[in-house]
């Protein structure tokens, strides 16, 4: 392995890039972490903005290249470790769910939760991206009801995606507690990826704090 085969991770502790660290941990890839104190604004400095100019994470670097955007950064290392098995190959049958739903991550629900969040009225429904925020739900509703996974029985990178995406989501009530919802995010919550990461993330967190001075 040389240098350039290594992950650069971007990073902030509780933040969205910490599911791509579940991942990471999940698909036992080589990573290391560039790490962005939030708190203390470090995303909008020239440094991060030159990598990313929106000054967001996760962000990752490989091989001398960038990649953003949460659902192409799923994509990209499930593909680059097929042999942890989360990804569906090109001609497994499963291979359009699965985009499908990671797309769906990124192309409906994001801007349906944000526009719930902020009590903004979503556009009409013949111009909005994710119709409704009801419609937008109840179908991952309907999907999970077969469970255990996505995907039925086999678990998929997507999986981790959205189990982050329900913990979080629920823990600040933007998305209800429904049981699907509740057990499904417990699947990816209890495993030990998951659990590492938020331990080292309650400490980082709390480094960052106290050098921010919050």
């Amino acid at each position: 392995m040389t240098a350039d085969d290594k992950i650069t991770l971007y990073y902030s502790p509780q933040t969205r890039a910490a599911g791509t660290r579940v991942l990471l941990e999940e698909l036992g890839a080589p990573y290391d972490l560039h790490v962005l104190n939030m708190k203390a604004g470090e995303q909008r400095k020239p440094e991060f903005l030159a990598v990313n100019p929106l000054g967001k994470v996760p962000t990752i670097g490989h091989r001398g290249q960038i990649v953003t955007e949460q659902v192409a950064i799923f994509i990209y290392l499930a593909d680059l470790f097929p042999q942890a098995g989360l990804t569906p190959a090109l001609d497994d049958v499963l291979r359009g769910p699965y985009l499908r739903w990671i797309a769906y991550y990124g192309a409906s629900f994001e801007p349906a939760v944000i526009d719930h969040f902020m009590k903004r009225e979503p556009a009409p429904v013949t111009q909005s991206p994710y119709a409704d925020y009801d419609t937008m739900l109840g179908a991952l509703e309907q999907q999970l009801a077969k469970g255990p996974y996505l995907l039925g029985e086999r678990m998929t990178a997507a999986d981790v995606l959205w189990g982050v995406a329900f913990n979080w989501t629920m823990m600040f009530g933007v998305v209800p507690r429904k049981d699907v919802f509740v057990r499904y995010a417990e699947r990816i919550t209890q495993r030990p990826a998951f659990q590492r990461v938020t331990a080292a993330d309650a400490e980082m967190a709390a480094q960052h704090a106290a050098a921010a001075g919050v």
